[in-house]
């Protein structure tokens, strides 16, 4: 008679990230610190031309991608790699954090952006949390980026009329407009991480969108960021 067996964990692939940045000793380092951190560090670029050029054999999940770089710029190589794949993620990590350059790579498309002064420690998190769709941001840009979002009059974000939310998803898509990560969203309603992960995917597709960044300026759009706001802070005041 054979021996009971442990159970197998499901195997969980590495997140495949690929670094763009056109100096070397900084390159480097945040292809080892994500590569100790257990990432697949699949590819790296010193420039936008080689960044556009290895992205399809490389197929990275999440692009680390320099603002500043010879070549296409990284907002050109952001609108670039997204239009090959629109699955895939970028996170800028750039030294400038002046407003125009943090909107001018949302706008492309980027999902999150972090100032070079950032920890090792808040690049592994943000990494981790943009592979999942969230959008990550250093302190002080959310802000500035919700204020534009609500700027911007964008027609192509309108639902069609067969596209109807549950009241659940138009619940966990005011959580997202507000920069809640899918665990924060499900300790919020109970809720296990792949239930919420599962919401906002079904509303991606439901919409037409591509990420959580679109998700929120679409929330915006039609003005359910302002719902409900007392209601949250009476909530809030209750749980404390």
């Amino acid at each position: 008679m054979s021996e009971p067996t442990e159970p197998i964990e499901p195997f969980e692939p590495r997140v495949r990230v690929m670094v763009v940045d056109d100096h070397p000793m900084w390159r480097d380092a945040v292809e080892r610190d994500l590569a100790e951190a257990g990432f697949d560090v699949v590819a790296v670029a010193a420039d936008g031309h080689q960044a556009i050029a290895r992205f399809p054999a490389a197929r990275p999940q999440v692009v680390v991608l320099d603002l500043q770089i010879p070549g296409p710029g990284g907002v050109e190589v952001t609108a670039d790699v997204l239009g090959r794949d629109p699955s895939a993620r970028v996170l800028i990590l750039s030294a400038s954090g002046e407003q125009r350059d943090v909107l001018e790579a949302i706008k492309a498309g980027a999902t999150g952006y972090l100032v070079k002064s950032a920890s090792r420690k808040e690049l592994i998190e943000a990494v981790r949390r943009v592979a999942v769709g969230d959008a990550v941001f250093t302190p002080g840009l959310a802000g500035l980026v919700l204020g534009e979002f609500r700027r911007i009059n964008d027609d192509d974000l309108e639902p069609e009329p067969e596209h109807v939310l549950t009241p659940r998803e138009t619940e966990i898509l005011k959580m997202v407009a507000k920069g809640m990560s899918y665990r924060q969203i499900a300790e919020r309603l109970v809720l296990s991480h792949r239930t919420v992960q599962n919401h906002v995917q079904n509303t991606l597709r439901k919409l037409q969108l591509h990420n959580r960044v679109e998700l929120t300026r679409w929330v915006i759009a039609q003005g359910l960021d302002d719902e409900d706001s007392e209601d949250d802070e009476a909530a809030d005041e209750l749980r404390r």
